[in-house]
């Protein structure tokens, strides 16, 4: 039996409308403020409780905060104290990327727009490139001969997983499901393998403001749920494969719009993924919006809420960690190969170069930095060198 909750579930849902305001600088900041808040200051959530949503988060597919938000709404207050606590997170950073879509639609035609985004744009290839290699050291494993050597075949799918996405300019599902499985088989493979019983089943189930397409919504809503629950880890997990669907595939945005798009989720606190508020509305206005936001996080909502009551026992399951560790490999190699494909788009002179090069020096030689600053630095360049 779970002790009485130290805080009301109005409080958890207060606490999580304020992160969702002022909590700046991407997945890994957002689950240091909630461990520090709410373990180590109020005391609201056990060491063990904490570990517990983290391990959680990192297992399921979808955004890593988000996940863990939803998963400490649930600790105390259950399936209403996990709705509450997601769309608390999500909702304050959704209203704000509509509003720069708003103005993006009105003002991106303008040559101060263009001149803004000209440095932003830049400077989000750096940052993404830089997240990128992070992602790849935390996941896999340093670039040392011992630690690659030994993880050898994630590095395989890692390598795959940058090339076919290079060459494809999209993102391959099947791809990333064949490694999941082709890992967990070699590695763990699960007892329904070994003596076959039934097999388990995945959980899947003026400015433009009213402007939309049905068939575009109706793709809209397909495309983000594919989003929401094939994408694993941070939030710029799920670059490649928005690049390849709505730049690719669909053709809703430009490539130059693309990387704006991205340019507004760093800017922006909350979830890295509110990106999709963002080009939902450039699709089809504020029902586009609406419906990304919601496809996209309705599986990582669904997951955490019907892994929750059994995770202890789910989270000691070899088989399923292995599976995760194998599409996270391909999924990061896909999102470096996204990264060479924007980049090779974007920086399109030594300005724009020297600009992505210098959001990178900064990212390293000043740990603490959050990417805002770096983005408004770069506004304020683009807009300088276009005056000149």
């Amino acid at each position: 039996m779970k002790a009485k909750a130290e805080y009301s579930l109005v409080d958890i849902t207060k606490y999580f409308l304020k992160l969702g305001t002022w909590g700046f600088g991407g997945p890994i900041a957002l689950v240091g403020y909630m461990h520090r808040d709410l373990v180590e200051d109020k005391g609201w959530l056990t060491e063990d409780e904490y570990k517990e949503g983290l391990a959680l988060a990192q297992l399921a597919p979808g955004p890593l905060a988000a996940q863990l938000g939803i998963y400490i709404g649930f600790v105390h207050y259950g399936l209403t104290g996990a709705t509450l606590a997601g769309l608390a997170f999500v909702l304050p950073s959704f209203i704000m990327v509509v509003l720069l879509g708003m103005a993006y639609q009105l003002y991106g035609g303008l040559a101060w727009m263009q001149a803004v985004f000209y440095g932003v744009g830049a400077a989000v290839i750096g940052i993404i490139g830089m997240s990128a290699y992070k992602l790849t050291i935390k996941s896999i494993s340093k670039f040392e001969l011992t630690a690659m050597r030994s993880k050898w075949l994630l590095w395989l799918f890692y390598i795959i997983g940058v090339t076919i996405t290079v060459i494809t300019q999209k993102e391959e599902i099947l791809l990333f499901l064949a490694c999941g499985i082709l890992y967990m088989l070699i590695k763990a493979p699960p007892q329904w393998i070994k003596k076959p019983a039934t097999l388990p089943v995945g959980i899947l189930i003026s400015t433009g403001f009213w402007k939309y397409d049905g068939k575009n919504l109706h793709e809209i809503a397909w495309f983000f749920l594919k989003a929401g629950t094939f994408v694993f880890g941070s939030g710029l997990a799920i670059v490649p494969f928005l690049h390849g669907g709505v730049v690719k595939e669909f053709g809703w945005l430009t490539e130059n719009q693309f990387v704006d798009a991205v340019a507004v989720a760093m800017i922006t606190p909350g979830p890295v993924v509110i990106t999709v508020g963002f080009i939902g509305y450039l699709v089809a206005g504020f029902p586009g919006a609406c419906i990304a936001a919601l496809a996209t996080f309705l599986p990582c909502y669904l997951f955490t809420v019907a892994l929750a009551p059994s995770f202890k026992k789910i989270a000691k399951n070899a088989a399923i960690k292995a599976f995760v560790e194998g599409i996270t490999a391909s999924v990061i190699g896909a999102l470096v190969g996204s990264v060479i494909i924007i980049g090779l788009r974007s920086i399109t002179d030594i300005p724009t170069m020297l600009i992505a090069l210098a959001a990178v020096v900064a990212l390293i030689a000043m740990k603490k930095l959050q990417e805002p600053y770096i983005i408004g630095a770069a506004a304020i360049i683009g807009l300088l060198i276009k005056a000149l």
